[in-house]
């Protein structure tokens, strides 16, 4: 008897497709925290109110979720190649930042930051899906570090701003512009296309030799059995597939709007309990420092532990840690806990989906997109809660939503237990 082992995965990624990935990452994080620290120049040089310079921010997301739909529908349909994909993605976001820095006026500056995000949710897209499936056991590792490169983009877009000034804004975003072309020459190292069984589970099958001992009414009691399954039982694979993905989106919804809610009302509650604008302004540097951090922490710890076993512990050391931010002694270093907790969130759950849903395509889509949405959402949201209960109440609001996350954790452990 002839024994034939299964060939090995064909590799997706080279080496040096693996360092570019991590540089877009870099890139990308940087493009969406450089338009922050900009206002200051666009509301001086277009003569801008507060609530219309936060639009470049807005175009930039809404741009990010449509990339997102937009290139899962060209990839899924077969139309467009992983290479492809990318280096659009690359050349839009290219595009987007230097018409950005070239607007005359403010509208055509919030149309190039919309295109800018397109290419951003294409490079989000593409590789968080590549990752997800590309390195086997080890794609819940390499998806943490890939994503930390997204922390290390975010904290050194604000720190070049304020080394170069932010009216020069102009020849950060171009030379944010011209460092995505050298990538470009990278992308051969990147497999144009991913086999169909790549990162899904292979499904048992009876053999030719079991089939020939079934007697004939055992063979047609089973074809009728088969058949009644396929029935009946894709009618529940479908709805319990729908309940899954809702608690995905839902998961990713809200630990992002968890995210952006500490980013963005740390300083202020940290202010209003008794910290000064000096103090408040690092601590919330150190918490987007410690989500960089974090993730770095947990890729060898995803060789080890489960996806599941990993959000879980996050989900709940989150929680702890926003309510020890509600003494004011204990707040600075509870939220960095928090960046801690939650950086492993987003990228350990991408795998985690892969495997529950090996069969929704536009899961992983779905889910990025959404992720976004959490992003934009999270701030009008709050801001609206925060008016009703006080600034003081920003860590409980938040512990609250960061429950919310764990029990929409513990649901889809039971929910995707292997049958």
């Amino acid at each position: 008897m002839t024994v034939t082992s299964a060939p090995p995965h064909p590799r997706i990624f080279s080496p040096a497709a693996v360092v570019a990935s991590c540089v877009g990452f870099v890139l990308i994080g940087a493009l969406q925290a450089l338009y922050g620290p900009s206002i200051p120049a666009f509301r001086e040089e277009f003569g801008l109110s507060p609530s219309a310079a936060g639009l470049g921010l807005s175009a930039h997301f809404v741009g990010g979720v449509a990339g997102v739909l937009l290139f899962d529908r060209l990839h899924g349909g077969g139309r467009v190649g992983n290479r492809r994909i990318l280096g659009t993605s690359y050349l839009l976001m290219a595009l987007g930042a230097a018409g950005f820095a070239l607007a005359p006026n403010w509208p055509a500056a919030l149309a190039t930051a919309l295109l800018a995000g397109l290419g951003f949710g294409g490079i989000d897209y593409g590789l968080n899906q590549l990752f997800a499936v590309g390195f086997g056991h080890r794609s819940t590792a390499m998806l943490n570090i890939l994503n930390a490169h997204f922390g290390i983009g975010a904290i050194l877009g604000p720190a070049l701003i304020g080394a170069v000034g932010s009216a020069h804004y102009p020849a950060v975003f171009l030379g944010f512009a011209l460092a995505n072309l050298p990538l470009l020459l990278c992308l051969r190292g990147v497999r144009d296309r991913v086999p169909q069984s790549f990162g899904t589970t292979p499904q048992t099958s009876m053999t030719s030799m079991e089939a020939s001992a079934m007697t004939p009414t055992e063979s047609a009691t089973e074809r009728s059995t088969e058949r009644s399954t396929d029935t009946y039982g894709g009618q529940v694979l479908a709805r319990s597939l729908g309940s899954v993905l809702a608690v995905f989106v839902a998961l990713y919804v809200l630990h992002v709007g968890i995210e952006a809610g500490v980013g963005g009302w740390e300083p202020t509650h940290l202010e209003t309990v008794g910290y000064g604008a000096g103090a408040a302004a690092t601590a919330t540097s150190v918490y987007w420092l410690m989500m960089t951090v974090g993730r770095f922490l947990v890729a060898p710890i995803a060789l080890r532990f489960s996806a599941q076993a990993i959000i879980t512990v996050s989900c709940a050391g989150m929680t702890v840690c926003l309510l020890l931010a509600t003494v004011p002694a204990l707040a600075p270093y509870a939220y960095a806990g928090v960046g801690l907790f939650i950086a492993p969130i987003f990228p350990t759950g991408l795998p985690w989906l892969n495997r529950a849903a090996p069969r929704a395509r536009r899961a992983g889509a779905v889910v990025i997109a959404a992720s976004m949405v959490g992003g934009v959402v999270a701030g009008p949201a709050l801001g609206k809660a925060i008016e009703w209960s006080g600034i003081r109440a920003v860590p409980l609001l938040l512990s609250g939503i960061s429950a919310l996350c764990l029990a929409a954790t513990l649901w889809l452990i039971r929910s995707t237990r292997t049958r």
